[in-house]
């Protein structure tokens, strides 16, 4: 039975390490897909002002036009850095502020209903585009941008002088 669970442990602790090889190639793919559609997702915000203007008016944002604009260049901007893996963890923070105000607002009636049936009908609350969103921008926040970014390679240069002086 001992050789059994050793054999075990040792399967699972390789299971483990190689499962671990797979962090920073899907911080990467997480990054860069996430990252162009919300650099796209702000473009198109900016590209036809007065139509999201009107959007933001029956999803009852206040301040429309301004709304649309600290949107639009919100997610144009940290949707480049997300990209580029630079200031990934920081950038995170005003994407996630805006994906909780684009899933309450815009997905409004859906969130309500699917809140009372987030456990019945999970399809419901995670299937809505600002989720995804969401999950990508936390994701990224809790993981970082992994080893395939500029914070990486920064923070790789930043640790070298520091232990040189």
């Amino acid at each position: 039975m001992k050789a059994f669970i050793d054999l075990f442990a040792k399967a699972y602790g390789l299971l483990v390490r190689g499962a671990g090889y797979l962090q920073h190639p899907l911080l990467l793919i997480i990054r860069l897909y996430w990252g162009w559609e919300t650099f796209d997702s702000g473009r198109s915000h900016l590209g036809n002002v007065p139509a999201m203007v009107e959007r933001f008016k029956g999803w009852h944002i206040p301040f429309p036009e301004a709304n649309v604009y600290l949107s639009g260049y919100t997610e144009l901007l940290c949707g480049i850095l997300l990209l580029l893996g630079l200031a990934s963890r920081i950038i995170t923070i005003p994407l996630i502020c805006n994906f909780i105000v684009a899933y309450l607002t815009a997905s409004h009636d859906t969130i309500q209903q699917s809140l009372g049936a987030i456990f019945s009908k999970p399809d419901d609350f995670t299937g809505d585009t600002s989720f995804l969103f969401l999950l990508a921008s936390v994701l990224v926040f809790v993981f970082g941008p992994g080893m395939f970014s500029l914070d990486w390679v920064m923070g790789k240069i930043y640790r070298g002088k520091k232990k040189a002086e």
